[in-house]
């Protein structure tokens, strides 16, 4: 196979990088003169100028410099080989020529400090100029030799000394080795200046404005690096010379053919380096952005002509308002100031969509932000009398609101639609600019805006400018959060959720756009508030809501602000839970709800439903609800039996996710006050038979018809299952969702390893416990003993072994520990399960042993447990010391070898916990501790008998403390054999 030529040449310049690498390194004379034999060879050939480029791009000083060699030897022997298009390629060549001079400046063995002067003086010669004697003589740059230089010489100077700072730069000025350069370049600063400042002030030829070009190009990077490397190192600020030739570049900004590199330069030098700009060239700037050109360019930007000096023009302005934005804001009413902030504001008059016509309104509204917070910052700071600039500054905010206001205005759905993403991204980020400021705006002018927002809503509203509408909107869903539940706002939320705002945009001969529709949706969920202290508009925006839902792209917000309003205005919305209901009937006769907005607004019925004062009403309504349900349960069936599998999944796991939903919204909610007189109800009162057991037969019906249609069984099926019956855990009355123990361990008990999502089960089983340990509840041995057979039966099934089924095994200890303590007795006290329970705690053990992080965990969070002093009945006592006895030798081991290495360090607190309690309850735990150190399967070689010994004195010492696990890390460390040395 043939190699490229491309491939080929890349090969060849690597060998030879590689064989000047092998010339600096220690070798033996012979073959450091066969080295030098080779290239010097090279250097000769045909292919040596394109070597010396190569060798001249390297990252290695000294391939850079054999590089410059190369080209010496090259022009000295080789000249005349030059093909005509390489010779013609003047520019170029002077280039390289210039960066092997640089590479000559960079050996750390030479001696040439006035570099700079030096080229200077040979190009003014002719020839090159013995250095000694220049430095004798003392050339005078400016009158004796950069006056009588053509043209070309001065760009070649030029260039040298842009490639000489840029080299530089890349060095680091602390290392010992490249320290000089940095020096060296210090003492070539006032040659530099000498050579800019005349070449600026030279008449040059119209042909010739690439060199003021270049020129302007390199003093920004000679300050760049000056700041970067003299303004930090004490004693060596040279500064002032830079400073002082920045006023001879002001004139480029008057000319057409400069204008954007002068510009450009200004802005980085303005946006980085503001205060290091001269008085004088400030002067000059803020005469130019007040004079006739200015304003041409501001023109350009005002039409969307945005062609590159208008782009520079405007990078400029902005650089300048936010380095003088104080004074800006001060001189705000003189006649100066007035021209310089409305070129600022002018930046966003453009009519073109922002991000995807207009990008300059954003950096634009990034000044405006600073210069609003510069105005809340004085406020704050000042006393109560106001200063004369501060009245016509802050007007002007209200300005920008106003075009902020046009250009956040969403485009038609044809063009918008043609965006691409980027574009889309950008206008959005605008935005949310926008709300930035108007909150800031806010914060200065107060409820005059949400009054004048309120008023262009109305407007738009009368005109039916909907996009219009949506800008506005949208402005009044930022402040919400900002405005306060005082009677001057309220007065005016008044006037507009008063009007025709939702009636229009539920008129079904009007086309709404969805934007607008979706816009005013946030605003409901926004401002709650204010519905639940005026309730008469809860009607028309309900309905509007169940208007807006039916749209697609509205759906899911629309639901979501159901949802809210229903759950914050239950009470009020009882009176019209029968409509509520009609609604939802029709929205699924008409088939327009999707899933996810059908499981908010079932919750939403159910939340209202919950406020109902009557049971009877309750049971009513619910059962209308739960007919809903049983609609996409009957759904689901006949698809199941036409073997239409994905949809009657799908109608299935709707209608478990609407049954959690409704468990969770019939709750009362958690505002509602405690009744401190109230008796907690008992158990038997709780699980009786009551006016709810039809609503629960029906739903118990509806979750085992859906599992039943499902060819196999399902894991989301599983876990909403789950979800439904722990919904009703939490209540302290008889209620639908409040499901008999009994049948919660039916449920659980039918479950086997085969159970898609087990965890989910055990966890009930777990989480039915924990609710019945709570103050004013009864205990549910019965259902505690079931739990933990059927517990004791999955470990069977696993052979004991927790990496058959790591997150299974997990479930299975979470769910032992929820017997610590009150349901201990169950746990320890049944001779039956004896044999049972020894099996369950060497699984614990085993689990603590294996490389499963889940298991692991939960074994070591039920150790923590066992080891605390509980009070407990003796019986249940003494149970608990002999397991201790037993098995807390071997749960230590496993402890301490996890400590010992064994463990990742993420995990260390958790072994740390269980050790903690150990030491600070069990008497027997120094010897355990011990005893586990010094045995054979400790796993670590890397800590010897002394650092074992420490760290147990030290662990028994703090008895368990959280400083405990520090010492717990550092021993891990040592055991790993880590660079962190042990410590005590």
């Amino acid at each position: 196979m043939s190699t490229h030529p491309e491939e080929a040449d890349a090969i060849f310049f690597s060998s030879v990088e590689k064989l000047v690498q092998r010339l600096y390194l220690p070798t033996s004379p012979q073959e450091v003169s066969q080295i030098e034999t080779c290239l010097q060879e090279l250097q000769r050939s045909d292919k040596g100028w394109n070597m010396a480029d190569v060798l001249l791009a390297s990252e290695d000083a000294n391939v850079r410099f054999f590089g410059a060699l190369t080209f010496t030897v090259k022009i000295n022997c080789n000249w005349d080989s030059l093909k005509e298009a390489e010779y013609n390629e003047g520019p170029l060549v002077v280039k390289k020529l210039c960066t092997a001079l640089v590479a000559y400046f960079l050996r750390s063995s030479a001696s040439w400090e006035r570099c700079l002067l030096h080229l200077i003086c040979s190009l003014s010669e002719g020839e090159p100029v013995n250095y000694d004697l220049m430095m004798a003589e003392h050339y005078d740059v400016a009158s004796r030799v950069v006056t009588s230089l053509e043209a070309p010489q001065l760009m070649t100077a030029i260039w040298f000394a842009t490639t000489l700072v840029e080299e530089v730069g890349r060095t680091s000025s602390e290392s010992r080795l490249t320290h000089q350069y940095h020096d060296r370049l210090q003492n070539n600063l006032g040659d530099f200046a000498q050579l800019l400042r005349t070449i600026m002030t030279l008449p040059i030829p119209e042909s010739n404005k690439t060199l003021v070009e270049e020129s302007i190009k390199c003093l920004q990077i000679w300050v760049v690096y000056g700041h970067g490397a003299w303004d930090d190192r004490s004693g060596q600020m040279q500064l002032t010379p830079l400073r002082a030739l920045i006023p001879y570049t002001a004139p480029a900004l008057w000319d057409q053919d400069l204008f954007e590199v002068a510009a450009d330069s200004w802005t980085e030098l303005l946006g980085t380096f503001g205060q290091f700009f001269p008085p004088e060239s400030m002067e000059h700037l803020e005469t130019f952005l007040t004079g006739p050109n200015a304003q041409d360019l501001l023109s350009l930007i005002v039409k969307g002509d945005y062609e590159p000096d208008a782009r520079a023009y405007s990078r400029l302005l902005l650089a300048y308002g936010e380095a003088k934005l104080t004074d800006l804001a001060r001189q705000s009413h003189t006649a100066k100031g007035i021209i310089l902030i409305d070129s600022l504001m002018q930046l966003l008059a453009y009519d073109g969509y922002a991000g995807a016509e207009d990008d300059i309104c954003t950096p634009a509204m990034e000044f405006w932000q600073a210069y609003a917070e510069f105005l809340i910052d004085e406020e704050h700071e000042t006393d109560d009398q106001m200063e004369p600039w501060v009245g016509s500054a802050r007007q002007y905010l209200l300005r920008v609101l106003e075009r902020c206001w046009s250009k956040i205005r969403m485009p038609s759905e044809d063009i918008y639609s043609q965006w691409t993403s980027e574009a889309k991204g950008d206008f959005k980020v605008f935005r949310i600019d926008v709300v930035d400021l108007l909150q800031s705006v806010y914060t200065l002018f107060g409820a005059s805006i949400l009054n004048n927002l309120s008023n262009l809503a109305l407007d738009a509203l009368q005109r039916q400018l909907w996009l219009h509408l949506e800008a506005t909107l949208f402005c009044l869903n930022a402040l919400a959060d900002s405005i306060s539940d005082d009677d001057i706002a309220d007065a005016t939320l008044l006037t507009l959720f008063g009007s025709e705002l939702f009636a229009a945009m539920t008129n079904g001969a009007i086309d709404v756009p969805s934007k607008t529709q979706q816009t005013a949706v946030s605003l409901i969920i926004s401002f709650a508030s204010f519905f639940q202290r005026h309730p008469q508009f809860l009607l028309s925006m309900l309905n509007f809501l169940f208007v807006a839902i039916r749209t697609s792209a509205v759906a899911a917000v629309a639901a979501k602000a159901i949802l809210s309003t229903a759950d914050s205005c239950r009470n009020a919305l009882v009176p019209e839970i029968d409509a509520l209901l009609e609604q939802v009937h029709n929205l699924l006769l008409a088939e327009e709800l999707e899933s996810a907005s059908q499981e908010k607004i079932f919750g939403a019925i159910a939340a209202v439903i919950q406020a109902v004062p009557s049971e009877e009403q309750k049971i009513w309504s619910l059962s209308k609800l739960l007919a809903f349900v049983e609609r996409d349960v009957q759904t689901c069936e006949e698809f199941a039996e036409y073997q239409a599998l994905a949809v009657a999944e799908e109608k299935g796991l709707c209608a478990l996710r609407c049954l959690v939903s409704i468990g969770k919204y019939l709750r009362e909610p958690d505002d509602i006050p405690i009744d401190l007189e109230s008796k907690p109800v008992s158990q038997d009162e709780l699980y009786v038979a009551t006016i709810w057991t039809s609503s629960q037969d029906r739903m118990v019906n509806d979750m085992a018809k859906i599992a039943g249609a499902m060819v196999t069984e399902n894991g989301d099926v599983v876990e909403l299952t789950c979800q439904v019956i722990r919904t009703g855990f939490r209540e302290s009355f008889p209620g639908p969702f409040v499901f008999s123990p009994r049948f919660v361990e039916d449920y659980v008990i039918s479950t086997s390893l085969r159970t898609p999502r087990l965890e989910f089960v055990l966890d009930t089983a777990g989480a039915m416990l924990s609710a019945h340990t709570r103050a004013g509840t009864t205990r549910i041995d019965l259902s505690a003993t079931r739990f933990l057979v059927h517990l004791f039966q999955l470990i069977a099934e696993m052979e004991y072994n927790p990496t058959n089924e790591p997150e299974v095994s997990s479930s299975c200890i979470d769910l032992a520990s929820k017997y610590i303590p009150h349901y201990l007795h169950v746990f320890l006290l049944s001779p039956e399960y004896r044999k049972h329970v020894m099996d369950f705690m060497l699984f614990t053990i085993r689990s603590m042993q294996c490389q499963e992080i889940m298991p692991r965990r939960s074994a070591a969070l039920l150790w923590t447990g066992l080891f605390i002093r509980y009070d407990v009945k003796a019986d249940t006592q003494l149970a608990l010391h002999k397991i201790l006895e037993q098995y807390g030798p071997l749960a230590t081991q496993a402890i301490i070898n996890n400590i010992g290495g064994d463990a990742v360090r993420s995990e260390l607190e958790n072994w740390a916990n269980p050790l903690r309690q150990m030491v600070s309850t069990q008497i027997r735990s120094k010897q355990w501790i011990k005893d586990a150190l010094f045995s054979d399967t400790f796993p670590s070689s890397k800590v010897g008998d002394a650092e074992k010994k420490q760290f147990l004195e030290q662990v028994m010492h703090l008895r368990g403390s959280k400083k405990s696990v520090q010492i717990v890390r550092d021993f891990w460390m040592a055991c790993r054999g880590t660079s962190f040395a042990y410590t005590s």
